[in-house]
Formats: C-alpha cells, sequence, structure tokens
C-alpha cells in the first residue's frame, strides 16, 4: 500500500508532464487529457480480481467437501445395514436402526430372534436445543470431564451377551422338553443385552472401584461429584420404566416429558416385555404417526427415549427386568425408576429434585409406595390434590420354607408432620425411587434372580443400606399409581403378568430365591446358592447387615419382625437419627448411633416366647 505522502508526489509529477501528441485515431481533447491510472487504483483492481477468485474457490471447496460428506455418511448408513458383526447378523430389516422411529412391520421370514433384538431410540423431530451427537457411545467419552457434559448418551447397539436367568436356574431336563413346544426360546441359554455404563474415563479398575471399591468403603464426595451429567445448567434424570405387556406403559411414558418443567434434561429407558402380535402397543410408538402429529410427546422428545424390546416368553418377573433397565443407565446426575402405570403431576422434576435437596444428604435416597391415582391429580391444572403422603416402615416375613422371605406389606399414609425437608424411613420401594446416579452403579439389580416378585425391595433396600445410602420418604408426592383398585379395578385386573411363563422355567424361581436370601443373610443356616459376581451384585461394607436388623428389630434366626415399628418412624426416627448425619453430607454415621427398636406392646415374657 502507498502511503498518502508518496501519492501526493505521484500526482504532482504526472500533472507536470508534457502533453503528447494527437493520435491520428481522431480522440476528442477531453479523451486525450484523461490520465492513466495510478499505481494504487491499479493494485487495489488486481487485488479485487484476487479476491473474487478466492471465493469462487472456496464455494467450490465448499460444495466438493459437502459431496464427499454426504456420500461418506450414505456408504457409512450402507455399511452399517449389511454388517456382517456377529452381534447384529440376522437382525430382522423390521427392526428400526439406531436412533430412528420404531417401523412396526408384520412378521417376515428373516425376523430376528428377541433375544438378539438392539435397543430402539425414537428419533428428535423438534426441539433444536444442542443435544451430543445421537451417535455417540460410552465408549467415545475419555475422562470425566466428556462425560459430565455429554447428554444424551445412548445404550444404543452396545451390546453383550449374557445367560438368561431363567433358563441359566431352570431344571436342565424338564427345559430340554419345554424347547420342543417353545422353539422362540434360545436353546443356547443366552440373550443379548446391554452393557453397563462403564465409561474410560474413570481408570483401570472402572467406575465401581472409582466410587468406593465396589462398597468396600463409603464414596467420597470428590468421588460423588465425578458422577452426573447435566443440559442446559439443569442436573439431567434417568427414568427407568419396565413393562409387561401394560397398555398404560404408553401414557406413562408421555406423561413424563408432558408434566415435566425441564422435558429437555430428561432420559427414559423402557423395557418393553411384549407378545408377538401383542394387542397391547409399544410403549414408545405415538398413537398417530409423528409426521401427521409431530407434536406428541413421543416424537418431539423421541431423542430422550432409549426402548429395549423383550419378548414375553423370555420375561422372568421385574428384578431381570430392572436389571436391563440399570443397564442402560449412561452417566445423568439422578436417576428415577417408576413402575409402568404411573401419572405425573405438574413440574414434577422441579419438586422432586428440590425435595431430594432439602434432604442435604447426598446418600439420600426418595422412594415410596405411591399413593393411588383416583382423584389426587387436578384434571386441569395436573396439580397435587392429595395432601397426604405415604411412609415406608412395615414389614413382616411370608411364605413358606425356604420360600420365606421379608415383605413390606400396606404402608400408612398420612399427613406429613415434618415439613420443608423429607422424612426418613426404613425401607425402599421398587415403585417410585429417586436418587443420585451413582445409586444404581453401586447398587444395581442381580442378574440371577428370576421369577422373583416379593422379596425384591429387602434386596435392594438392604444392599443399598450397607453401601452407605439412606431413605426417606417425600414431602410432596409428585407421582401416583394405577393400582388395580376402584375405578381402575376392572381394566387392570385384565393386564397379564409375568407368572404366565413360570411353567417355562421350572425350578428357577426356588434357586433364586435361595440366593436372594444368602446374599442378604436371611436364609437358613447351611443353605447353598449361587455365588457368581457377588461382587457385582452382593452387599457392600460400609455399614453390615447385622447393623439394619437390630435398627428394625428384624430377627433373622426365628424369621420374626417386631412390629409396631412405624410408631418410631416419623418425628421420633428424624430426632433420633438426623443428629447422625455427617457434616460433609455423606450420608448417616450409623457406627455413632446405638440404637434397636423393640416392640413396646410386648413384655419380657412374650418377646422371649417371640423371638
Amino acid at each position: 500500500k502507498m502511503t498518502p505522502k508518496q501519492g501526493n508526489n505521484n500526482m504532482m509529477e504526472e500533472d507536470s508532464s508534457e502533453p503528447k501528441a494527437l493520435p491520428s485515431n481522431g480522440r476528442s481533447r477531453k479523451e486525450r487529457r484523461k490520465k492513466p491510472p495510478s499505481e494504487a487504483k491499479q493494485r487495489m483492481e488486481k487485488m479485487a480480481v484476487a479476491d473474487k477468485n478466492i471465493a469462487f474457490a472456496f464455494v467450490g471447496v465448499f460444495l466438493l467437501s459437502a459431496a464427499l460428506t454426504t456420500a461418506t455418511i450414505l456408504h457409512l448408513e450402507t455399511e452399517f445395514k449389511d454388517s456382517s458383526n456377529p452381534v447384529f447378523a440376522g437382525l430382522s430389516k423390521k427392526l428400526a436402526a439406531y436412533n430412528r422411529v420404531p417401523i412396526h412391520k408384520k412378521k417376515t421370514a428373516d425376523a430376528a430372534k428377541p433375544w438378539q433384538k438392539p435397543v430402539k431410540t425414537t428419533k428428535h423431530q423438534q426441539s433444536e436445543l444442542p443435544y451430543a451427537d445421537p451417535n455417540i457411545r460410552q465408549q467415545d467419552l475419555k475422562d470425566q470431564d466428556e462425560v459430565r457434559n455429554t447428554f444424551p448418551v445412548h445404550a444404543g447397539h452396545d451390546l453383550e451377551e449374557i445367560d438368561h436367568p431363567g433358563i441359566f436356574f431352570a431344571d436342565t431336563h424338564q427345559f430340554q422338553a419345554i424347547l420342543h413346544a417353545h422353539p422362540d426360546l434360545p436353546a443356547s441359554g443366552k440373550m443379548m443385552v446391554p452393557k453397563f455404563w462403564r465409561p474410560a474415563g474413570y481408570g483401570e479398575g472402572g467406575v465401581r472401584q472409582f466410587l468406593g471399591e465396589h462398597g468396600k468403603r463409603l464414596l467420597t464426595v470428590e468421588e460423588a461429584k465425578a458422577i452426573g451429567s447435566s443440559f442446559n445448567s439443569q442436573p439431567t434424570i434417568y427414568i427407568s420404566v419396565a413393562s409387561y405387556r401394560d397398555p398404560e406403559c404408553q401414557p406413562t411414558v408421555e406423561d413424563i416429558f408432558l408434566r415435566a418443567s425441564h422435558p429437555e434434561r430428561l432420559r427414559v429407558a423402557v423395557i418393553d416385555q411384549r407378545a408377538e402380535d401383542d394387542e397391547v402397543p409399544p410403549c414408545t410408538v405415538p398413537k398417530i404417526p409423528c409426521d401427521e402429529d409431530p407434536e406428541q410427546p413421543l416424537c418431539k422428545y423421541g431423542n430422550l427415549i432409549d426402548s429395549f424390546a423383550v419378548s414375553a416368553p423370555l420375561s422372568v418377573g421385574p428384578v431381570f427386568a430392572r436389571h436391563l433397565a440399570n443397564r442402560m443407565y449412561r452417566g445423568e446426575y439422578f436417576a428415577m425408576q417408576v413402575d409402568s402405570h404411573v401419572r405425573f403431576t405438574e413440574g414434577w422434576d422441579t419438586s422432586i429434585v428440590t425435595q431430594w435437596h432439602q434432604a442435604n444428604n447426598e446418600m439420600g435416597v426418595l422412594s415410596v409406595y405411591l399413593s393411588d391415582i383416583t382423584n389426587s391429580i387436578d384434571p386441569v391444572t395436573f396439580e397435587n390434590r392429595h395432601p397426604m403422603r405415604p411412609i415406608m416402615c412395615k414389614t413382616d416375613y411370608e411364605g413358606e420354607g425356604k420360600m420365606k422371605h421379608l415383605r413390606h406389606g400396606q404402608q400408612p399414609e398420612g399427613m406429613p408432620g415434618i415439613h420443608g425437608e423429607p422424612t426418613l424411613h426404613p425401607f425402599w420401594a421398587a415403585g417410585f425411587s429417586f436418587a443420585r446416579g451413582h445409586f444404581v452403579v453401586q447398587v444395581p439389580y442381580d442378574q440371577y434372580q428370576p421369577m422373583v416378585f416379593q422379596g425384591e425391595e429387602i434386596f435392594q433396600g438392604l444392599r443399598g443400606f450397607t453401601y452407605g445410602y439412606d431413605y426417606y420418604a417425600p414431602e410432596i408426592s409428585v407421582a401416583f399409581h394405577m393400582y388395580a383398585i376402584k375405578e381402575n379395578a376392572a381394566k387392570r385386573k385384565k393386564v397379564k403378568l409375568f407368572w404366565e411363563n413360570g411353567k417355562l422355567f421350572p425350578g428357577a424361581g426356588l434357586k433364586a430365591m435361595k440366593r436372594l436370601n444368602g446374599i442378604i443373610g436371611m436364609g437358613d443356616p447351611g443353605d447353598e446358592y449361587y455365588h457368581k459376581d457377588e461382587e457385582e451384585y452382593g452387599l457392600g461394607s460400609v455399614r453390615s447387615k447385622e447393623k439394619f436388623f437390630s435398627l428394625y428389630g428384624i430377627h433373622t434366626d426365628t424369621k420374626i419382625a417386631e412390629d409396631h415399628l412405624c410408631n418410631f418412624v416419623g418425628k421420633p426416627m428424624m430426632r433420633k437419627f438426623k443428629p447422625f448425619l455427617r457434616e460433609n453430607g455423606m450420608g448417616i454415621d450409623f457406627s455413632k448411633l446405638n440404637f434397636a427398636w423393640h416392640d413396646p406392646g410386648l413384655n419380657k415374657e412374650h418377646r422371649k416366647k417371640r423371638t
């Protein structure tokens, strides 16, 4: 570029030059006096031409890049569909590809075996929020910062082969005969299931080793903080729903999103156990196609829903179904478990998160038997109009012989006597559980408990206690259960139950119950049970099982539970236990608490006779 001084000198030299003679072409005097362009102008014109050339080149490169990208995507999609990977070999074309709306067609000859089906992820239709790449997998996340800042992460096709627990525990001779009548069952006894959440960012020993060394010690504040993603500055919530041929599953999943204050931070995983040609609709397929009504929750938030299909004959009860659901957790900040026939109040997510924080306990778990839905939710505002809340305090033994187990019975509910915080209580409930994500990482459901229904809750609750978790009743209910009573009695009693598969797996239930009672120390002395993976599915060492039994009056030797514990749960229990909550909020320190429940209604003679 020229400086102003150089430009002036050039102009002066140009003006002082002698006029040249007229050429013979007859140009006018004005034309003859026209000055030639300056050097500066010539350079500017050359630069403009160069800029145009560069712009054209850039556009050409961009178009070429777009063409190559499109071709690559088409190639990869074709490669995925035609994958020779044995995990996907033989998958039916009727199965929806990863991250696409499930397409349900009539059965074809090349249909996939029901125990090989991958997770389906419905496609997000509307929201333009900056979600993570829908194809990202847990093994793509290499450090803890990536884990905490990536949402959602789907279970997808991240599968592994495991033993089907019903077939594994079934009487071998009898099961071989059953196979002839039921060729849809896997003769190998294996099935493909989602892998557990085990990202690489937590060290060589994995996230279970990182979090308190498989329960050998209480996890630290720093370790707890390392678990849990966020989205738009909101803690994310993982919601698992296990359904067995339940017509209320689809509206339950819809309601989760419809009633949430921040539906964009939720991720729902459904274990959808259905029969071939079932009249019950799939849990995650909308009633109307998404292209006709994209505002339906199952369409609008489809990219936040994972569904794992299980053929109904392979269903062996809620324990295994929820085991599969635990496998689909992918690092969310909170983890919630609900039944497949539940409705929610307006703003339920904000309410339950607030109530969890009010406990000031990182190890707190909000868990109750939900109240009945009848007249509990306002049909216009969807607000809670059921002021009473349930509490977990009643348990006793039931069953006979090796099938005898501890079962939580009908729980009382009433007006909360404690306000501004949840209320401590002894037990955990499977139908509603809300905790930090590390709860389902540390205390996953056992793989080897087929045909177990009663006994599930004492097993999970006691294991959680030994890992350092404490249980609370929320002050305000955010969800209500559709029981087979009152106006819902007729339709709920028509719903199929997994017990219809009991004859397919002879002997499995007894072996499973012996394992359940054996692991938590509630079986008979000398009982043999299957011990595999007890580090994964067994007790922790933060607290002892004996402490739990002593606290709540449970006598495992005589199989008797002392009554009237409900008289203690509430204000007396809060006054007794809350002062021992650790200053850092990492649970109640029961090692400093000297307490054992004794039924005050029994005198010494009756107590001695009973226990």
